[in-house]
C-alpha cells in the first residue's frame, strides 16, 4: 500500500512532462531553442521570454536520469540534447547584472525568476555536467556565478515574502557547493539571517507580506529541507521542525490542505521537505502521509490543474518527493485535528485551532474571523466562511477578509471574537492596449537601470498586494460552539455616507493578488453562502446597522440565517 502511495508522485509528475515538452521550443535551428514559453516562442502573445518556465529543465533531467515507474523517458538522447538546450536558452535571456525577468520586461526579479531558476538550473547541471561540452559548461557556471552574486547583494524590491528568503538561502547554498567561493558561503549566511527576521520562532510560521500562508509554509520547509540535505546545521533544522510543527494545523481531516485560512491564499502543499526530514521529524512523516493519500484522491493541487506558468515548478518537486520518500512509521505522531479536545490559540499569528470532538476548528482571526469547521469522524468539511464581502454604491468592493494584526481579538474555550474595519478591495484594473503601451514604454525607458526596475516593482506590489485600506464600515464577528451548534454572529455599523448595493457573507472567495491561488477544489461544491435580500439591504442602508445570524446545526449540516 505504502508502495502504491509513493508512486502517486511519479504518476501525477510523469503525466505531465508530455506538457512540459509540448510548451517547450524543440527545434534546434530555431533562435528559442530550449524556451520553455510557448506564448513566446510559438504563439507570439507575449513580447518577452519568462525565465520562470526554465524551471522545466530540472524535470528532465530527473527523468533522464532516475528510474521513475512509467518513465518513458530515462537515457533517451533527445531528452538530454533538451535538457541542456534550456539551460543554454537561460543563460541566452540572462541580464548583464545576473537577473532574470517572469512578469514584464526588465523586471530583474530578485528571487521570483532569478533564485528560483538559478536553483533548478545547478540541480539540472549537477546531473547533465557528466555529459556536456566544455564550451557549454563554461557558459553555465558563467551565467550561474552572475546569478548567484546578484542574489548575494540581497532584496531590493519591496519583498516581504518568506519563502522567497528561504530560496535565496537555497540557491546560494547551491551555487557555493558548485562553484566552492567563500563569498557565496558569506552570502547564504547574510540570506539566513535575513530570514530569520521573518520567522517566527516561538509558534512556527513564517510571514509572507503580512500573517501566516500555509501553502508557502510548507515550500519554506521543502526549501530549507534540500539544504540540510548537505549541510547539517540544526539551526535549519531548528526553523524546518517548528514550521512543520505550525503546519500540521493546516492539515485538514478531509484530505485537503491550507487555503483560505492563509495571508496567500495558498492551497499548495510542498511535499519533497517533508519526505526529506520524515525520520528526524515524525509529524513531518505523518502530514507527508496524510496528504500523500490526499493527492491520491485529487484533494491537493496537482500538476494537472496547474496554469503553465507554475507547472514548472510541481513537476521535480514530485519527482525528488518520489526520490527521498519516507515509509511511513508505525508510531507516527497524531495531527492537531486528530488530537483529544483542545483549545490552541497563537497569539502572533492569530490563528486559532479546536477539537471539539467530533469537529475540528480552525480561524484566522487576523483575517477577520475566517472560520473551518470539520467532522472528524466522517472526514467532511461542514463550515467554510471566509468572512463578508459586498459592493458600495459607488462600485468599490469591501470585505472583512482582510489581514490586519491591529483588529481586537478575543478567543476563550467556545469560540472567539474579531472587531475591525471593512477593507476596500485593491482594483482589479486590467490592461488596455493604450495602458500596455504606455507600461512598456517606461519599461523601456528606464527598466535598464536595476534601481529602477526594483523601484517599479515595489510599486506594482504596493498596488496590488500591500497596505491597509480601512473603510468607515465597522464589523464585529463573534464565533462559539457548543455540542453540535455553531453560532456565528456578524455585526455590521456604516457611517452616513455609505450604503451597499450588495452584500454576501461566508463561502469561499478571495480578494488578495496571488497567482499561485483561486485553483478549484471539488471541496467548494459542499458550501454555499449568504446573499443579502432587496428588503435586508434596504434597511442596512437605513438604519446603519445589521446583524447577521447563523446557527448551523453541525450534526444534521443544517444552517438557519436571520439578521435584525
Amino acid at each position: 500500500m505504502t508502495e502504491q502511495l509513493r508512486n502517486v508522485y511519479a504518476h501525477k509528475a510523469i503525466s505531465q512532462i508530455p506538457r512540459i515538452l509540448g510548451n517547450m521550443d524543440r527545434n534546434p535551428y530555431s533562435p528559442t531553442y530550449g524556451c520553455f514559453h510557448r506564448d513566446y516562442w510559438l504563439d507570439k502573445t507575449s513580447d518577452f521570454p519568462d525565465a520562470v518556465r526554465q524551471f522545466g529543465v530540472h524535470a528532465l533531467a530527473l527523468v533522464y536520469k532516475h528510474d521513475f515507474p512509467g518513465n518513458i523517458y530515462k537515457n533517451k538522447q533527445k531528452v538530454k540534447n533538451w535538457a541542456i538546450a534550456a539551460l543554454k536558452f537561460w543563460s541566452k535571456i540572462q541580464h548583464k547584472d545576473g537577473s532574470f525577468d517572469e512578469f514584464y520586461p526588465y523586471e530583474r526579479g530578485w528571487v521570483g525568476p532569478t533564485a528560483f531558476t538559478m536553483f533548478t538550473v545547478v540541480e539540472a547541471y549537477n546531473i547533465l555536467e557528466p555529459e556536456m561540452e566544455r564550451g557549454d559548461k563554461d557558459t553555465m557556471l558563467a551565467a550561474i556565478k552572475k546569478a548567484a552574486y546578484f542574489i548575494a547583494k540581497g532584496e531590493s524590491e519591496e519583498d516581504h515574502l518568506a519563502n522567497h528568503h528561504a530560496m535565496a538561502c537555497l540557491a546560494l547554498w547551491k551555487a557555493y557547493e558548485l562553484l566552492k567561493e567563500e563569498p557565496l558561503k558569506d552570502g547564504f549566511e547574510k540570506a539566513f539571517q535575513t530570514f530569520l527576521t521573518y520567522h517566527n520562532a516561538d509558534e512556527g510560521w513564517s510571514r509572507e507580506y503580512d500573517g501566516v500562508d500555509p501553502g508557502y509554509l510548507s515550500a519554506t520547509v521543502s526549501f530549507f529541507a534540500k539544504i540540510y540535505q548537505t549541510n547539517k546545521d540544526e539551526r535549519i533544522l531548528k526553523v524546518i521542525k517548528e514550521s512543520v510543527e505550525f503546519s500540521g494545523y493546516f492539515v485538514y481531516p478531509n484530505g485537503f490542505y491550507a487555503g483560505s485560512l492563509g495571508s496567500r491564499n495558498t492551497l499548495h502543499f510542498y511535499c519533497h521537505g517533508y519526505e526529506v526530514v520524515g525520520n528526524e521529524i515524525p509529524m513531518a512523516n505523518a502530514i507527508a502521509q496524510k496528504l500523500l493519500k490526499g493527492l491520491s484522491e485529487n484533494k491537493l493541487v496537482s500538476p494537472e490543474i496547474i496554469s503553465d506558468r507554475y507547472l514548472f515548478y510541481r513537476i521535480p518537486e514530485f519527482l525528488q518527493a518520489y526520490l527521498d520518500y519516507t515509509e511511513p512509521k508505525d508510531d507516527l505522531p497524531q495531527l492537531p485535528y486528530e488530537r483529544a479536545g483542545y483549545t490552541k490559540f497563537h497569539q502572533r499569528s492569530r490563528i486559532f485551532a479546536s477539537v471539539k470532538d467530533p469537529y475540528y476548528i480552525a480561524a484566522n482571526l487576523a483575517k477577520g474571523g475566517v472560520v473551518k469547521i470539520f467532522n472528524r469522524n466522517e472526514n467532511s468539511l461542514l463550515v467554510n466562511d471566509c468572512g463578508i464581502m459586498g459592493r458600495l454604491s459607488d462600485g468599490t468592493n469591501v470585505t472583512t477578509q482582510w489581514v490586519n494584526l491591529d483588529y481586537e481579538v478575543e478567543n476563550h474555550e467556545k469560540g472567539w471574537t474579531v472587531k475591525g474595519k471593512f477593507n476596500k478591495v485593491p482594483s482589479n484594473k486590467l490592461f488596455t492596449p493604450l495602458k500596455q503601451i504606455i507600461f512598456r514604454s517606461v519599461l523601456v525607458a528606464v527598466g535598464w537601470i536595476p534601481a529602477m526596475a526594483h523601484f517599479i516593482k515595489g510599486q506594482i506590489r504596493k498596488a496590488l498586494i500591500l497596505g491597509q485600506r480601512e473603510i468607515p464600515i465597522a464589523f464585529e464577528r463573534h464565533f462559539s460552539i457548543e455540542g453540535n451548534t455553531a453560532q456565528i454572529d456578524d455585526y455590521i455599523q456604516t457611517e452616513k455616507n455609505v450604503t451597499f448595493e450588495s452584500l454576501s457573507i461566508g463561502d469561499e472567495f478571495f480578494v488578495r493578488y496571488v497567482p499561485q491561488s483561486r485553483y478549484f477544489q471539488s471541496q467548494e461544491l459542499q458550501i454555499e453562502g449568504f446573499e443579502l435580500n432587496t428588503d435586508q439591504l434596504k434597511a442596512l442602508n437605513s438604519n446603519k446597522k445589521i446583524k447577521i445570524s447563523q446557527t448551523i446545526q453541525l450534526d444534521k449540516n443544517k444552517k438557519n440565517i436571520s439578521t435584525d
